[in-house]
């Protein structure tokens, strides 16, 4: 730690211009991507209708334009806070409502506009920069440049910039992550000196708040938990120390504040079952290291692209063997005190979610943003070495890790570049394609989309309703029900229909249906002549 220094006018004059760039990013075309499956749901859950609802008005084989759908994307006088928060608890409990009780209110005063309800995100995203910076200063407890590097890291992160600019709640997680931590190292600290008790246990109050409001954004903030309780535990060689009795007593505040959701997952465990068991789809073992390894990669670089590209078998294995080492040069270099809390906030939260993909198989590792607490762990490692780096040794040596700081830094803003201007990225999973989709339909004459409310279907529909021409028009189906004909339409399509529904059509409308777009997710069929 005494190499340590105050960071150096120059490296603050780059750290700035840095993070007006990160900030850049997070509000440049905010509305350009496309408003995919997941962010369908975030505006239907802040509206306060559930999928049963909509299914019941628009899903019942009526020609509809696409004005139909905005009535279930933007508030109305029908619903209010109180049905937002019932949309969450009997359909999807596995999102606890802080988020989204706080985006509606941002809606009533903003609107509901893609660019209006994705603006929260890149807001929030900015309360990282102080909180990432109150938990170096809690880690290390001296003036460094290891803050303001952690601030750059996180400002041009691809991984976090993705994620603020899309209407989910996982900048919000990041920053309640953040705080919590920091809180928790602030509380053990003043553990040791004298004051007051008031004072000793409003501390351990603020640690308890922050980690109540982290559970009520993500259920996975109880891995956070985990994480910090085997950290103290630790730290205290497994007595029943004063610090840990009072760890146990705030974290057991903190879940007892949430027990109301607990209850509602508990009584709605069918749908947090169904909601989630996408995540235990068989991978093999080799796809999921792969993946492993590209969500470390986009961590510091991403231009969207996978395996297929034949340059990230260079780019992966670099990122691999740079954090690698940062974690080496961490363990080996700092107090426990430092190290252990940075290691359990990588591990802990990940081994949940990697140990059953490997064992059993399956994807719930390979969702990026579920590794949140893992990622802020792994960039806090960087950031140290990067900052010890550049004091230490003779001249040349700092003069290669200064470039390869820049170039670390570099590699985040020149992906920003890329991602700003693109329509659709990787995080965009199912939807990824629509752009695509909704090309190949506007280009033609009269045309009608058919598609029923099964799987990713209703996600997508709506998703959809975004990118196409006022002259197309739907017809939406339940339970893959065969419509009649409707007249007036040159072209027909139909959105990923099941195997059932194809065969019913071909044989009701007495013609063939031919694919005209596929990807990995889903289907666009078109009818063709009798």
């Amino acid at each position: 730690m005494r190499h340590f220094k105050f960071a150096p006018d120059w490296l603050r004059f780059f750290i700035i211009v840095v993070l007006i760039v990160g900030i850049f990013f997070r509000f440049y075309n905010l509305g350009t991507k496309v408003y995919w499956h997941d962010e369908i749901y975030t505006s239907l859950r802040v509206t306060g209708y559930t999928v049963a609802e909509v299914t019941k008005q628009i899903f019942n084989e009526r020609v509809i334009t696409r004005e139909a759908f905005a009535k279930f994307q933007s508030l109305n006088p029908e619903k209010n806070l109180g049905d937002t928060i019932k949309s969450l608890a009997v359909e999807d409990p596995q999102h606890p409502p802080l988020y989204y009780v706080i985006t509606r209110l941002w809606v009533q005063i903003f609107g509901s506009s893609v660019t209006a309800i994705r603006s929260l995100s890149a807001f929030i995203s900015l309360l990282a920069f102080p909180c990432i910076y109150w938990l170096c200063r809690e880690l290390f407890n001296v003036p460094l440049s290891l803050p303001y590097l952690a601030i750059a890291l996180i400002s041009v992160s691809p991984i976090q910039l993705i994620y603020a600019q899309e209407a989910r709640e996982y900048m919000l997680w990041v920053v309640t992550i953040l705080v919590s931590s920091a809180s928790l190292l602030r509380a053990i600290r003043l553990e040791f000196k004298w004051q007051l008790e008031k004072e000793r246990i409003f501390t351990w109050g603020i640690y308890a708040l922050t980690l109540a409001l982290s559970l009520y954004t993500s259920l996975l903030s109880g891995f956070v938990a985990v994480a910090h309780g085997i950290y103290i535990v630790t730290m205290k060689k497994f007595h029943w120390h004063k610090t840990v009795k009072a760890y146990s007593i705030a974290s057991l505040t903190a879940f007892l504040s949430f027990t109301p959701w607990i209850l509602v997952v508990l009584a709605n465990f069918s749908k947090f079952h169904d909601s989630t068991a996408q995540t235990v789809t068989r991978s093999p073992w080799w796809a999921v290291i792969q993946s492993w390894l590209m969500q470390l990669s986009r961590i510091f670089f991403d231009l969207n692209f996978g395996f297929e590209n034949p340059l990230s078998y260079l780019i992966t294995p670099i990122f691999f063997i740079f954090v690698g080492y940062a974690i080496y040069f961490l363990c080996r270099t700092t107090h426990p005190q430092a190290w252990l809390f940075i290691i359990t906030l990588i591990i802990v939260p990940a081994l949940p979610l990697m140990l059953p993909d490997l064992i059993l198989g399956g994807n719930r590792s390979l969702t990026e943003r579920y590794l949140m607490p893992s990622y802020l762990g792994i960039q806090l490692a960087v950031a140290y070495l990067l900052a010890t780096q550049l004091y230490n040794g003779n001249w040349s040596r700092r003069r290669i890790w200064k470039t390869i700081t820049a170039l670390v830094i570099i590699s985040g803003i020149f992906s920003g570049a890329v991602s700003s201007q693109a329509e659709t990225w990787w995080s965009k999973v199912v939807s990824s394609g629509n752009l695509k989709v909704a090309k190949i339909i506007n280009h033609t004459s009269r045309p009608l989309l058919l598609s029923d409310d099964l799987g990713i279907n209703y996600g997508n529909i709506f998703s959809l309703s975004y990118l196409l021409e006022p002259k197309v028009h739907f017809q939406l189906l339940k339970n893959s029900n065969i419509p009649k004909k409707s007249p007036g339409f040159t072209n027909v399509f139909f959105l990923n229909p099941s195997g059932k529904l194809q065969k019913g059509i071909e044989k009701k409308y007495k013609s063939k249906i031919k694919t005209v777009y596929r990807d990995k997710y889903y289907s666009l069929f078109k009818l063709g002549k009798n």
